[in-house]
Parts: structure tokens; C-alpha cells; sequence
């Protein structure tokens, strides 16, 4: 099947290789010309325009935009512009659903498909496949079935093999309902993302601080007392720990995998700050989760533990310390 592709960057170029090696006829285009020349050279179709990358696609023609949520609407206009009834644009970036809503409406005005495709795999998914959570117009996601099959992580498939409800899950892949509904459902992964990144984080901290008996600790006014060093004398091996809970543990996971890499790799993780981004997806869960009143403590406590790591809690902590200066003359101890 032939498709094109915008956006080409570590996750766009990863699929557009995956598809090559499926068997597919990629069409690419990225502002950056060495971008396109790389994949060329793979085998993909180069285009140096909007117009052309969509001018060297068959009807219906079909564009997938694979990049950040701030410009997929422009780039969407651009792409939307040299299209004809009948076509279809897909978004495999991280967009608010909000968004792929009102593109739907109003690319259904012009007769031109739309199609969100929540995108899950990273780096890692030319090799393991990509988990795909789609939302769209049931006509429009049928016809891409061999490239979702390509993508996600159960291969290749004949369409005619593909039910009419279209029950693709255990591939990796799966219509989850209108437009809009592949990154609701992304938008929620992602917030239980957080989640479980949070967790295991918070675990391992309390982990290496399981010597804290064995450290000398000041006896001050402005030092809590460790009331029983004696039961905080371990001095824990952080990666030999996270290996041995990937087999066989109830918290084994990829993430995990992932983590105990990291601690193999870097044990006092020496090469990161410590500073957490979030793109916009755990703001979104907890948005949606205010308006439907669902409780989600976990999800939103992990969401503000990563602006706190962005120094957002920083005037909040002064003014902490000052209120504790101003009622009781407490002075700041210095920063260890």
C-alpha cells in the first residue's frame, strides 16, 4: 500500500522504515531536506513540497502527520489544501482529542477523511511495533488496515482475514470508536504513564534511602530525629534489584525493563538532572477527569510531582520558608 509521510523525526522516520520493510510505498516530506535524502536512500519516495508529496500519492490519497501537537493544525491546513474528496489525513501525534474533533467536523465539510491514531512504542517500535489506538470514520480506517497491521507489534495480515468489527487488539492495533477516540484513549495511557513512572521512581528512592540509620544526623531544632536507626541500615544494590523484580514479579513491565537498564547502566543516574517534561497529555487525563468526575488521585499526583521536578514548586517552597522564619525564626539549614 503506498502512504505518505510528514514529520521526521526519531518516531515518523522509525515507521516510515518499518513500513518500507513491510512492503509499503512511502512517500515523504520534512523541512529538513536531510530528513527525506536519509530515507530515500532506504528506499522511500522523496518530496521537496507539500504539493508534492500529495500530487505522488494515488487516490484516495493518504497523508499520516507524525508531529508536535503546536503545529499539526497548520501543517493539516497545508496538507488539507491539495487534497480531494475522498481523502485521508491522519494524526499519529500527540493531539488533545478536543482538537481531532473539531477536525473532523471540519474537514467533513470539504468530504476529506480524518483519522487520530494515538501512537504508543518510542524509540523502541521499529523492532517491536507500535501500539495503535485509532479513532475515525469506519470506511477510512478499514482502508488503512495494512498499514496499521504493519505498524503494530502482530505483523502483517491479509485484510480479508480482518473481522467486520474489526477486532484487532490482540495485533496491537485497535478502532476505538468516531474521530477523536484514539487519543482520548492515548491521552489516558499516557496519564497512567505518569502514573507507573511515578511510582517506580518514588519506590526506588525510598530504596536508597534504606541506609539512612548509618548516616550522621544533626540534633537540631531544625532536623527530625530518626527514632530508630537500627532498622535503616541496608545498603541496597538499586540495579540488582530491579533486574531480579523483572522475573517473575507482579511489577514486571517493560517501564520496568526500561528502569532497570537505566540503574545498569548509570547506577547513581549521574547523567540526568532530575528535571521531568510533560507534553500535555497527563494535564488533558486530569482535565477529562474533572469533567466527568471520575477520581483520579494517582494520575493528578503524578502529573504535579513532574512540575515540581520543573522548578514550579520553587517561589511555593520560599514562601514556605519564610512564613516558618516569620512565626517562629526558623532559619534555612544549606542545601547538602
Amino acid at each position: 500500500m503506498q502512504i505518505g509521510m510528514m514529520g521526521l523525526g526519531r518516531m515518523g522516520a522509525n515507521m516510515v522504515r518499518r513500513l518500507l520493510r513491510g512492503g509499503h510505498e512511502c512517500v515523504v516530506y520534512d523541512i529538513n531536506p536531510a530528513s527525506v535524502a536519509a530515507l530515500v536512500a532506504e528506499g522511500a519516495v522523496g518530496a521537496a513540497s507539500v504539493e508534492e508529496l500529495v500530487s505522488k500519492l494515488a487516490k484516495p490519497a493518504a497523508v499520516w502527520l507524525m508531529l508536535p501537537a503546536a503545529i499539526t493544525d497548520e501543517n493539516l491546513e497545508r496538507v488539507a489544501a491539495h487534497m480531494v474528496p475522498g481523502d485521508i489525513i491522519i494524526d499519529g501525534g500527540n493531539s488533545f482529542y478536543h482538537d481531532d474533533v473539531d477536525r473532523a467536523e471540519r474537514l467533513s465539510v470539504r468530504s476529506l477523511n480524518y483519522v487520530d491514531v494515538g501512537t504508543s512504542g518510542g524509540v523502541w517500535g521499529l523492532d517491536r511495533g507500535y501500539c495503535l489506538m485509532i479513532g475515525g470514520p469506519d470506511d477510512a480506517v478499514r482502508h488503512l488496515d495494512p498499514i496499521f497491521a504493519t505498524l503494530a507489534p502482530g505483523g502483517d495480515i491479509d485484510p480479508a482475514d480482518v473481522s467486520e468489527d474489526m477486532k484487532t487488539a490482540d495485533r496491537g492495533y485497535l478502532h476505538c470508536g468516531p474521530s477523536g477516540s484514539g487519543h482520548f484513549v492515548k491521552m489516558v495511557h499516557n496519564g497512567i504513564e505518569y502514573g507507573m513512572m511515578a511510582a517506580y521512581a518514588e519506590g526506588m528512592n525510598l530504596l536508597k534511602s534504606a541506609n539512612a540509620g548509618k548516616a550522621a544526623r544533626a540534633a537540631d531544632a531544625e532536623t527530625s530525629p530518626l527514632q530508630q536507626p537500627k532498622y535503616y541500615q541496608f545498603d541496597l544494590d538499586l540495579p540488582a534489584i530491579a533486574e531480579v523484580w523483572r522475573h517473575g514479579s507482579v511489577v514486571s513491565s517493560w517501564l520496568l525493563d526500561l528502569t532497570a537498564g537505566a540503574l545498569k547502566a548509570d547506577p547513581e543516574l549521574a547523567g540526568f538532572s532530575g528535571r521531568v517534561s510533560d507534553s500535555g497529555e497527563g494535564r488533558w487525563t486530569v482535565k477529562a477527569a474533572i469533567d466527568t468526575g471520575v477520581p483520579v488521585p494517582v494520575l493528578s499526583s503524578a502529573l504535579y510531582q513532574r512540575f515540581t521536578s520543573q522548578g514550579e514548586a520553587e517561589f511555593g517552597d520560599k514562601l514556605l520558608s519564610a512564613m516558618r522564619f516569620a512565626f517562629g525564626g526558623h532559619h534555612e539549614k544549606p542545601k547538602s
